[in-house]
């Protein structure tokens, strides 16, 4: 029996009414048209919370200041510990209560930073905002804004020097102070006393003012003079501390040699305590010419030892009213405790020193051998004519 063969081939089978989707033709403006796309996830309420908005905005604001405050921070201590700007070396004063800032700005206007605000937060940073030193500082060039903050926290400022030599008058040491250009203001009004200003070298920084180096010189001659004087020999011709210094005066300027003040101030103790006229020449010149001292073409003449003046110890008793020059400390030493001898006289012996007598017959043989020199001295110079200096 023969079967159809549509009936039993293998073609496709028709699909079902239920599943099968009709085409529907589009013309071709619709075919063009653009189609939709997959829309987005549904955002849960939560994510589209303000909260969480605002959240996200602080922290970026956070990581962005964190980033700037590191780069800022980096970049300043790079700026603040590198080399400056100062091509070579050079000085800088900071005046007393100069604030932080004024500072700041000083060195930057001097080219010595590059930044004055960095400078000050550095400062700050370190802790030293308010531990910077008064003075005058030496600049290394190229010195970092650490190294300058260093030096200004040390007080290793530049020192500067005014010295006061022994035997000057009080009115010659202050003419020196007066023309020290590194200090500045005025001289006290009133002179200090003959002989009550120190014979030292004082140190300072520049600006210093004038009178307070006045006044330290004072204070430690005082201070010195009356520790000296509390250690004085037993038995000495000396009523007061003033005639003390006026003594010490007068052996300051009669020898320099400090190998002999000692003895030279037994001379003149020895003659107060015998009632003896000290006959000191430099007693002469104070007479004449007081602190302004005596010009250096001028000597003394024979006509000078008699001119009647207060401080003239040829003509007057005992000591004069007040010290002639600056005592230093070795000549109020040598009269605090003077050589134990019996010498009445002294006389230059031509080498800068003296020659020393018990007798007035010993010291005029002494007194003849010190006119020879002399005399050839002048020969062999030529010296000029006029009133023939005292001998």
């Amino acid at each position: 029996m023969t079967t159809d063969s549509a009936d039993q081939g293998t073609s496709p089978a028709t699909p079902s009414p239920a599943s099968a989707k009709p085409i529907v033709p589009k013309t071709a403006s619709e075919a063009l048209r653009p189609q939709a796309g997959t829309p987005p996830p549904v955002r849960s309420r939560r994510s589209r919370s303000q909260f969480v908005v605002f959240m996200n905005f602080v922290m970026s604001v956070i990581v962005f200041v964190a980033i700037a405050s590191f780069a800022a921070v980096w970049y300043g201590k790079a700026e603040f510990e590198g080399p400056g700007p100062l091509a070579a070396a050079d000085t800088i004063l900071i005046r007393p209560s100069t604030g932080v800032g004024e500072i700041a700005d000083l060195l930057e206007r001097k080219g010595i930073i590059s930044d004055a605000r960095i400078f000050r937060l550095g400062l700050r940073a370190y802790g030293n905002d308010g531990k910077l030193k008064a003075g005058e500082y030496a600049i290394p060039a190229a010195a970092s804004m650490h190294d300058i903050m260093d030096l200004l926290v040390s007080g290793r400022s530049i020192l500067h020097s005014v010295t006061v030599p022994e035997g000057l008058t009080v009115k010659q040491a202050l003419k020196r102070i007066a023309e020290v250009e590194e200090l500045e203001g005025d001289l006290p009004a009133e002179l200090p006393e003959e002989g009550w200003i120190a014979a030292d070298t004082i140190r300072f920084t520049r600006g210093m003012k004038r009178e307070e180096v006045v006044k330290r010189l004072m204070a430690d001659q005082k201070a010195l003079v009356e520790s000296i004087w509390a250690r004085r020999a037993e038995g000495l011709p000396i009523n007061d501390i003033n005639e003390f210094v006026t003594l010490a005066s007068i052996v300051e300027k009669e020898t320099a040699r400090g190998d002999e003040r000692s003895r030279v101030a037994a001379v003149f103790i020895n003659r107060l305590k015998k009632g003896m006229r000290l006959q000191s020449d430099p007693t002469i010149v104070y007479g004449l010419f007081g602190g302004d001292g005596k010009p250096s073409d001028r000597p003394i003449y024979r006509s000078d030892i008699e001119k009647p003046t207060p401080y003239n110890t040829y003509v007057i008793d005992r000591l004069p009213p007040g010290p002639i020059a600056i005592p230093g400390r070795a000549s109020l030493e040598a009269v605090a405790n003077p050589s134990k001898t019996n010498d009445l006289y002294f006389v230059a012996d031509g080498s800068g020193g003296h020659v020393f007598a018990e007798t007035l017959e010993e010291h005029n043989e002494n007194v003849a051998r010190w006119r020879r020199i002399e005399r050839e001295r002048a020969a062999a110079s030529q010296s000029s004519g006029g009133e023939t200096p005292a001998q």
